[in-house]
């Protein structure tokens, strides 16, 4: 006999009456889950024992794909509430005033594993899925409101050199700055990381930004080019290098953990939407050029107007079928909405689709957490895990044999597109902006910004690549440069020489 009789471990469970059934894949109940059924009690263990050839099979495939870039997150619903009506910027349905509009919102490191400590000095990413009466629009930003690269033909080297070496399996320094040596744009963006931006105390004291310029356009065709800019309502707070390393010895999941507990806690963060909004004759009407993502429009330049307000108000039920299962894309639009020319969002709006195509499937937007709050109609059909539940046999268009789809009152592109095939860009512009930033901070910022920089770039040992960086600092501010080759024991002179040949 068998050692498990199927008929008395049945009756055990039903007697368990306070409890539901632990079941199979297929709903029929288990019976017994702590033993294997053997030929016997000293003989082998039978391959047609289902439950245990089961749930090695689940436990050995619990694994997806970890995200390349955010692998390290925590996501909340909650809602949006537009307080100013745009229609005159946009026909978008939720820049109506009064329009509430439930989101899910995940919040991330950039560079680190999904295990890796939140206390590391990194991007930070702030996604954001409006579950629209349009469809589902998601805005793919960072807690910074510009970012290393301006082309997305540099993404994959940006990230290899930020990873851990392909030999060491450690993150490097010398690697991250012999890469950044060579993208003297993202000085601007090393003095925001660098910065109290670099390890938020929290998820809910760090703003959150689109980063990328967008278009809003009316039911007139008008467009316009807007920046979308999240304002923490809890302030903007960070750690320094020294008290990072006493965060990460107390509590390294602290971004988490404080998400969760003030969320349960009824203590709902909020983020005040402010955007900035360009009309296109303008576009050629400054010093640098408003498309280029790894630049900010000054606010005394293109002024903020507020729009509405943010709440996260619920975490997940389940971290994998919500959180981690969350799947963001520039790509997924509403009418109303569109990409920029922005060469690093173009590049995005592929590589973010293929992306999630690649680690959940292609029919990865059935699953709840991205699913639209309307109907999906559409010719797709068959692919890995597909639950749409299809019952026509029409998956082509035109068809006479059903209604010819309403026509949509916006296409996929509705604003112009011109100019000529090139690859150089102009107006870089790489460093005025990185030193209006650093004049902006307080002198404990700036202290802050010296000693976080110097702890990472005097581990470079390539003097050439070091001297190059700070000549970065010192075409921004002299005193930014100057205070970073002290604190790295550079030379000024062979800075001051290597500053004097860069372009403004």
């Amino acid at each position: 006999m068998f050692k498990r009789s199927l008929l008395v471990a049945m009756l055990a469970t039903v007697t368990a009456a306070q409890a539901a059934p632990l079941t199979k894949d297929n709903g029929a109940p288990v019976g017994d889950n702590q033993n294997s059924i053997t030929a016997g009690p000293q003989g082998p263990t039978l391959l047609q024992d289902v439950q245990l050839v089961q749930k090695l099979q689940r436990f050995g495939r619990e694994r997806i794909p970890e995200r390349v870039v955010h692998a390290r997150g925590t996501g909340a619903y909650g809602e949006f509430v537009t307080t100013k009506d745009l229609s005159d910027l946009t026909i978008a349905s939720l820049f109506k005033a009064g329009t509430k509009t439930p989101v899910f919102v995940r919040m991330s490191t950039v560079i680190h594993g999904k295990g890796s400590p939140e206390t590391l000095r990194d991007p930070h990413g702030f996604a954001i899925k409006f579950y629209t009466q349009e469809g589902n629009w998601d805005l793919v930003g960072n807690q910074t409101p510009v970012f290393f690269i301006r082309d997305a033909i540099k993404f994959p080297d940006f990230i290899h050199a930020m990873k851990p070496s392909p030999v060491t399996n450690v993150q490097d320094a010398n690697r991250v700055f012999d890469f950044l040596s060579s993208q003297p744009w993202a000085t601007n963006m090393l003095t925001y990381v660098y910065g109290k931006q670099g390890v938020p105390t929290s998820y809910r004291e760090q703003d959150g930004f689109g980063v990328h310029a967008y278009k809003l356009y009316n039911n007139k065709g008008e467009y316009k080019y807007v920046k979308f800019n999240f304002r923490s309502k809890q302030g903007v707070k960070g750690l320094n290098v020294k008290e990072a390393a006493v965060q990460q010895g107390k509590d390294f999941n602290h971004l988490t953990n404080d998400l969760y507990n003030n969320i349960y806690a009824g203590n709902f963060p909020k983020w005040d939407l402010y955007i900035q909004v360009l009309d296109p004759k303008d576009l050629n009407s400054f010093d640098f050029d408003p498309l280029d993502p790894t630049k900010i429009w000054p606010t005394n330049l293109v002024p903020e107007v507020k729009v509405g307000t943010l709440t996260m108000n619920r975490m997940p039920k389940n971290f994998f079928n919500e959180t981690e299962q969350a799947a963001f894309a520039p790509g997924n639009l509403v009418p109303g909405i569109e990409p920029s020319e922005d060469r690093l969002l173009q590049g995005r709006i592929f590589s973010y689709s293929d992306t999630q195509m690649y680690r959940l499937g292609v029919n990865h937007q059935q699953i709840p957490v991205n699913r639209p709050v309307v109907n999906v109609n559409n010719n797709n059909q068959e692919g890995h895990m597909n639950v749409s539940e299809r019952d026509s046999d029409v998956n082509y268009e035109p068809s006479r044999k059903e209604p010819k789809p309403a026509t949509e009152k916006a296409r996929a592109v509705e604003t112009p597109l011109t100019g000529h095939v090139q690859q150089i860009g102009t107006k870089e512009q790489n460093f005025k902006q990185a030193g209006e930033l650093y004049r902006s901070y307080t002198a404990k910022e700036k202290d802050d910004l010296i000693m976080n920089l110097a702890a990472d770039l005097g581990n470079v040992k390539d003097s050439e690549t070091k001297h190059i960086m700070l000549s970065y600092f010192y075409k921004a501010d002299a005193d930014y440069g100057m205070r970073m080759t002290k604190a790295v024991n550079g030379d000024i002179a062979i800075v001051k020489a290597k500053a004097a040949k860069l372009k403004d």
